[in-house]
Formats: structure tokens, sequence, C-alpha cells
């Protein structure tokens, strides 16, 4: 779908899935392809953005997606720095725009942006004059993860349309579901949200999704079984009686697996809380489990994005 009728991805910044077309979508996919063989081989370090400078900004902890992120600038040949929160003016009371202001007087060339507060990354995408892709903010988004987590599908199923995808677990508070919902239900795929009425809005049927409250029933028969952390820290007050009962209704095991498809791939965006929404005989299935895809497809989905961003700026070099 790539390149058809001189169709590819043109926008400036990466907020977000919501609103991508499926072209844009699959141009991102099928560049990140390419950069998984890449990681492989003994020298993985490309001249693609030599000379460029990418930002890391994280206002979140994160060792996964920033190592990624990082990776991913390193290995395309970007002078790459990471930007430490806890330190700086930021901490100490200095505002968004004012952030966007000091940046612009460093001329990077590509901003990677974690953050707290939902729309937060958009608000300084308006006011900074390079690139900036969305590492996560609040229970908004996180693009990179919905794109990897396709890499993933597409590479061990062969396609996403047609799929019957199952996201389970804390939707409420999670980016990554919002995301991937975006994305799944734009490739084609068929789309179950399965967790406790608490943490399952029921504005997501608006988009296309089925919602079940019993997770037996919710994996009946579907090909990809995409699991979510509990995320405590983002709840005020009680969604969950404890974590015991939440894992024995929610948690996803064997027997519950059994009720998804046999060859059913199992999913999760780590970290994971083993014994709180996956056992972890489940998770280290060598033959289901495509959660070490997920890591490794991260690096190679980062590497595009970097790449197709900063596309403009080397044409005009």
């Amino acid at each position: 779908m790539s390149g058809e009728y001189g169709l590819s991805f043109k926008r400036r910044h990466l907020l977000g899935i919501e609103g991508l077309q499926p072209f844009e979508i699959a141009d991102l996919l099928d560049r990140a392809d390419g950069y998984v063989e890449q990681s492989r081989r003994t020298d993985k370090k490309l001249s693609t953005l030599r000379g460029l400078t990418q930002v890391n900004l994280f206002f979140e902890n994160s060792t996964r997606t920033r190592t990624s992120f990082e990776l991913a600038g390193k290995r395309l040949g970007a002078d790459v720095v990471n930007m430490s929160v806890q330190g700086s003016s930021i901490k100490k009371g200095e505002t968004l725009i004012d952030t966007a202001m000091t940046l612009n007087a460093m001329h990077p060339d590509v901003l990677v942006v974690r953050h707290q507060d939902s729309g937060a990354v958009e608000l300084l995408a308006r006011h900074v004059r390079c690139a900036v892709i969305n590492a996560g903010d609040g229970s908004h988004e996180h693009p990179t993860q919905a794109l990897l987590d396709a890499l993933t599908i597409r590479r061990r199923k062969g396609r996403i349309e047609g799929l019957t995808v199952a996201i389970c677990g804390d939707v409420l508070h999670s980016r990554v579901a919002r995301s991937n919902l975006h994305l799944l239900l734009t490739m084609g795929a068929r789309v179950r949200l399965v967790g406790p009425p608490t943490l399952l809005p029921a504005s997501m049927r608006a988009f296309g999704a089925d919602l079940f409250f019993d997770m037996r029933k919710g994996l009946e028969g579907v090909d990809i079984v995409m699991m979510l952390r509990l995320q405590l820290e983002r709840m005020q007050g009680s969604y969950v009686p404890s974590t015991r009962e939440y894992f024995s209704l929610f948690g996803l095991t064997r027997d519950k697996l059994a009720h998804a498809k046999p060859d059913a791939l199992i999913m999760h965006p780590g970290p994971m809380n083993r014994g709180v929404e996956i056992d972890g005989v489940v998770a280290d299935d060598i033959d289901r489990s495509a959660i070490l895809d997920q890591v490794e497809m991260g690096v190679a989905v980062r590497m595009a994005c970097l790449d197709i961003l900063t596309e403009p700026l080397r044409e005009a070099a």
C-alpha cells in the first residue's frame, strides 16, 4: 500500500495514530520492515541522519521507550541528546512554552517527547520549529507503541486486516490501548476490549470496538491477545478490589488463553506485572508469546519514524 498513487507519510509530526490514513500507517510499517534486518547485522550503523540532532525529552520515567529511541537515532547516525528533566529548569517551574523557546535556540532537528499530561506533546509541537514524535502523553496516545505492535502482528501473521484482537485490562488509563484501537480499526482488524466495567469506558464502543466484561468470552476465537499493565499509579480511588482478585478474573492464564485460537499470539507492551495481569508461564511461552518480538520491532519502528520525519530536511540540504 505504501507509495500507492504516490501516497506516503508527509506529516511534520507524529503526535498520534488517530486521524492517520491506512496508506500512512502502511508506509511507516513498510519502512520499519526494512530496518529490522539492519538492526540484526553486525554493523548496525547507517549515516541517514548524519549531521542531524535528536533530543529525547522525557518528563516521565521510561526505560524501554527512551532506550529504543536512543538506539534508533544512533543507528541512523544522528547526534542523540537525552535531556534530564529531574535536575532541569523544567523541574524548577519552567513552562512548556519556555522550554520550546529554549529548544528552538538550540536548533534540534527532531524532538522525542514523553509527558505525564495528555495534550502536552501537541502543545510543545505547536511552539517548536522541529519535527516532534510523541513517545506517550498521559492516557492519550503512544503512537510508536501501536506501530511496533502492528509490525509485530504483521510479521507473525502476515496481515492485520481481518484479524480479531482482544485488548485486555486497564483500558481506561492506557494510551497504548487508545493508539492500538485507532490503528487496528483503521487497518481493518476487529477489536475487542476486555476488562472490568470500572476500567472499560463505554465510550469506546463509539470507535467500533466490542466490549466484554468476561475474559473467557472476550478471548473466544481471537487471533491476538494483547495484555495491558494495571496502572495503579494513575488510579485515584479504588478501581479493582485487589490485585489478587484482578488476576483471578482478568489475568492471562493458560486456562483463559485456551479460549483463544490455538495459534493466538500473546502481546504485552511492558513492563509486565507477572501474577497481576499475566502469568509468567504464559508470558514466557516461546511458541505463543511475541513480547520480545515487540521489543525488537520497537527499534525498527522508531528508526522508520525518525527517518520519515526528517526526510524533508535531508532533501532540502
